[in-house]
């Protein structure tokens, strides 16, 4: 057994935060079998203190100012860069839209050790914070349909679970920092563009200087939680949701049995406090109290069951797990020019093998791609793929053409990117190649690897005369009760 130390930094739209584990790894396969790595245990070291996230202007993040954190809760955790093995930055929330969040997810990954390194769009970051959470072990436990909502500073960010995997989500641009006032206070200091919209729905229309009564605010937040309430309801949206919809509309083709909310704002929502005045609500600079109030009160009384989750507060992510070196073998099919690459996100439709029907595999495919069509494809994504061994020729190119046919809004910028358990990545990416009309993208198809849906990996330059790529597989770890 080994044991690594890991570092999460989770930078979002109103706070910064970083957590320490050590995470033990050790080859769980059979001796005579080929060894596979699993991570089998984690303790958390150490928690920063939450920050409020540092911006320059409400357009660009103080990249110095965060990095400045990061340094600080490096000594407090008496932890030098040189002794961490792996982890993950992760921006999410509003800050991920920051023009230079990319350049900051860069510079904090460069910190120390080889971390994963994450901007998360809207419905991402809807995953990432159910699975942090712990909504998704939850909906496999119990077997049941699982609601995660994470209300952050800017967004409210909703994942519906089953067995574990994610079905459906969305976002929407409501959170509790949409209002920010003087901490204690009661004049405002800036209203978001989506505060103005809920204001003007409701005929309302306050400006940056104004004091505010409680009863204002408690409409406001009414409203907002009325809002995200109404995602859940069957038929069309009211004009207010809609405006400030920043995703598809949930399906609602199936049961919701349990909800569960994480965020800066969920432990307003389990402690039932009243709010008594302005100063009570303004205590953090912004309206998250007396939102987490007008949430508990707008999804109480309903056929879920409410439950708070493992986590609230740090949902999205802690870490980043074990680097496990794989080999991908002879009968590759790479594009050498594009590698080689790192941070891929993985997608893996089914857990098992894949379905004989093209029209299930379609949809399965569809559907596990959407959040990161939402995004338009910014940066490639992996699609493993398990069963491809025991199915014949023809099959093959059934399934290239499903692949093809799902990943036609690909951008020509961003290599497809296939992995396969079993030796026929050759035939796969060939397939592909036929199929693929004036060279659309690049085909990336690797074999011998196995991997999860939510890994991340580098795919490595080709060794041994071109044969054969190293690929590293990373894991995030998400907070449970140490």
């Amino acid at each position: 057994m080994e044991e690594m130390t890991s570092v999460g930094i989770d930078v979002g739209t109103t706070t910064t935060q970083m957590v320490v584990s050590r995470i033990s790894v050790c080859n769980t396969a059979p001796g005579s079998m080929v060894p596979h790595m699993s991570i089998t245990g984690k303790e958390i070291l150490y928690r920063s203190e939450v920050y409020f996230t540092p911006l320059l202007t409400r357009e660009r993040i103080d990249a110095q100012g965060v990095t400045e954190i990061i340094a600080r809760e490096y000594q407090k955790a008496g932890l030098g860069p040189e002794q961490v093995d792996t982890g993950a930055v992760i921006i999410t929330g509003e800050t991920a839209k920051k023009e230079n969040a990319r350049s900051l997810s860069e510079a904090l990954a460069g910190y120390a050790g080889n971390f994963v390194v994450a901007t998360a769009g809207p419905l991402l970051e809807s995953v990432l914070a159910g699975r942090g959470a712990g909504a998704a072990a939850m909906s496999s436990e119990f077997h049941r349909v699982v609601l995660n909502i994470d209300v952050g500073g800017g967004t409210s960010n909703l994942a519906v679970f089953r067995e574990g995997r994610v079905i459906d989500a969305t976002c929407v641009n409501i959170g509790g920092r949409l209002v920010e006032l003087d901490p204690g206070g009661e004049f405002i200091q800036y209203l978001a563009p989506a505060a103005k919209i809920i204001l003007e729905e409701g005929g309302q229309c306050w400006e940056v200087g104004k004091g505010l009564e409680l009863e204002a605010l408690k409409a406001l937040t009414v409203n907002m939680a009325r809002a995200i309430r109404n995602l859940l309801k069957p038929g069309l949206l009211p004009p207010v949701t809609s405006r400030i919809l920043m995703g598809p509309s949930l399906r609602l083709d199936y049961p919701i049995h349990y909800v569960t909310f994480s965020g800066g704002v969920a432990d307003f929502i389990y402690s039932g406090k009243e709010i008594r005045n302005v100063q009570e609500c303004s205590r953090f600079g912004d309206i998250g109290p007396l939102l987490g109030r007008a949430i508990k009160e707008n999804f109480d009384h309903e056929s879920w069951q409410l439950v708070r989750p493992r986590e609230t507060l740090r949902a999205t992510v802690i870490g980043a797990g074990s680097h496990t070196m794989n080999l991908s073998g002879s009968t590759i099919d790479i594009a050498p020019e594009r590698l080689p690459m790192r941070n891929i996100p993985v997608i893996k439709p089914f857990p098992d093998e894949v379905p004989l029907s093209q029209v299930e595999m379609s949809q399965g495919l569809a559907g596990q791609l959407w959040p990161y069509r939402s995004e338009g494809f910014q940066e490639p994504v992996a699609i493993a793929l398990k069963g491809l061994g025991r199915v014949g020729f023809k099959k093959i190119q059934e399934i290239a053409a499903v692949i093809i046919q799902v990943t036609k809004d690909y951008a020509k910028s961003q290599p497809l990117v296939l992995i396969l358990e079993e030796d026929c990545a050759k035939v796969l990416g060939q397939s592909l190649r036929v199929l693929l009309t004036r060279k659309r993208c690049d085909v990336i198809c690797l074999d011998q690897i196995r991997v999860e849906d939510g890994d991340y990996i580098d795919i490595g330059i080709p060794i041994m005369d071109g044969s054969t790529v190293p690929v590293v597989i990373k894991t995030l770890i998400f907070e449970r009760d140490p």
